[in-house]
């Protein structure tokens, strides 16, 4: 049975923005099911068409994108992932959003292919951003004892080797690269991976990256992990 492509909303308050997302996304046979012009219309379109992904502009009338996010993302089941739309990279209010749940950011400058690909990419339940993406943007912005770490403060729940595999995941490492530093097979690793998010809550590494920073697991200011008694 052949997949069915993903069903994408897009929120932005500039027309340009929308309508060329919809033709490119339309172009490699994704469909633009809604568009929004603000955060409020947004909420209120996923609730209408229940799309797959959401590309959410962060600066808009009414209500921000950054709300919207916040609104759309309840932890209910089938709700979609939302990646976020900005002209600038490392920015509080992307950070904010990747701590609501976002599953990623794209630059409004982005390629085709790799919008395409990025669409896809957050679909399948991936995150969109690299570990050591998401590491600078957290080391710029992180407070601990934030947010995220009031959401996922007991790390009680981690195994120590699990405790080990979060901190190194946090700096950035990829699992292949975890492997190899502690001497596991790749689908053990996987395995570790998906238990920590699983145990925390987490939807995915951009966040678990977060919530490492956020709880003190991991220094803001050396990108090292913490001691942590268990």
């Amino acid at each position: 049975m052949t997949e069915q492509p993903p069903r994408v909303l897009v929120a932005d308050d500039q027309t340009l923005v929308r309508t060329g997302f919809r033709m490119i996304l339309g172009a490699d046979g994704i469909d633009v099911v809604a568009e929004a012009t603000n955060g409020a219309e947004a909420v209120d379109a996923v609730r209408r068409t229940r799309p797959d992904v959401v590309l959410m502009d962060v600066r808009m009338p009414e209500m921000d994108g950054l709300e919207a996010t916040r609104r759309i993302l309840t932890g209910a089941p089938g709700e979609p992932r939302v990646v976020i739309l900005t002209t600038f990279d490392l920015d509080r209010y992307v950070y904010a959003a990747l701590s609501a749940g976002a599953s990623g950011f794209l630059l409004k400058d982005v390629t085709p292919e790799h919008l395409v690909s990025a669409v896809r990419t957050v679909r399948t339940g991936d995150a969109l951003l690299a570990p050591a993406i998401t590491r600078r943007l957290v080391q710029r912005f992180a407070q601990p004892g934030g947010e995220s770490a009031a959401l996922h403060r007991d790390l009680a729940s981690l195994t120590p080797r699990e405790l080990e595999v979060f901190g190194l995941l946090a700096r950035g490492l990829s699992n292949a690269e975890l492997a190899t530093r502690l001497r596991l097979a790749e689908t053990t690793v996987k395995t570790h991976v998906a238990r920590i998010l699983a145990k925390l809550g987490l939807r995915d590494r951009v966040q678990a990256v977060i919530v490492a920073y956020e709880t003190g697991l991991v220094s803001v200011r050396t990108g090292e992990a913490a001691q942590q008694s268990h």
